[in-house]
């Protein structure tokens, strides 16, 4: 009898972990703003939206994400609006002078399916696509326009990512350039060009009073 009821109490155990851990597979609790995409037999279901879900154990399981600079893999997807701070990457204009330019891209998942199906690293892509369109858009102006145009630079960025990112499931929000640094000589000869032009300015003040003092005096 002893021998029974301790193979009973190990068999009750094993029961009770059985349906624990399928317990854990059938509920799912998905965040407030997240979304987890729901796979039956290694294809696409059904979207579970933020809240209590129910799946089919061992027939479901929720979709795993890998993109570059998240978790690795979390089965959430965060569909509140993000920002991806790029590094200051090297940029060549028009007439030839290579700058260094950094910026913030803002963006928002309106479709998870796609975000997950349709491209293989979500934010590795946005990246690469935000290098090549600021390196596109930057390479057909002077450096005098780059620096005086940032808001045209910004406005032409937003529209060629969010384009490219559509079928994606992405909206691009925003994009803003922060930092715009050209080489050291060439930022010393912009200083003085600035400070010969302040001169050439006071000097024209300086002559214009000159002329009406010598006029007041003659009157």
């Amino acid at each position: 009898m002893p021998e029974l009821f301790g193979f009973g109490a190990i068999f009750l155990v094993f029961i009770g972990i059985a349906l624990l851990t399928i317990a854990l597979k059938t509920i799912k609790i998905v965040p407030q703003s997240s979304v987890l995409l729901i796979e039956r037999l290694g294809r696409f279901h059904r979207v579970a939206n933020s809240g209590l879900n129910i799946i089919v154990p061992f027939f479901e399981a929720p979709r795993a994400v890998y993109w570059s600079g998240g978790r690795p893999g979390a089965t959430s997807i965060d569909l509140r609006e993000q920002f991806i701070d790029m590094p200051p990457q090297p940029v060549i204009t028009r007439d030839n002078v290579t700058i260094n330019v950094d910026s913030v891209v803002y963006w928002q998942i309106t479709d998870p399916t796609k975000a997950v199906y349709e491209v293989a690293d979500l934010v590795g892509a946005l990246v690469q696509l935000t290098i090549t369109g600021m390196r596109s858009v930057m390479g057909e102006m002077d450096l005098d326009h780059t620096l005086s145009n940032r808001d045209q630079i910004n406005a032409k960025l937003r529209i060629i990512l969010d384009e490219a990112t559509d079928k994606w499931g992405v909206k691009v929000t925003r994009v803003d350039v922060k930092n715009i640094n050209p080489p050291e000589d060439v930022r010393i000869t912009m200083e003085k060009q600035m400070t010969a032009e302040r001169n050439r300015r006071a000097l024209i003040l300086q002559a214009e009073g000159d002329k009406q003092a010598a006029i007041t005096r003659a009157e």
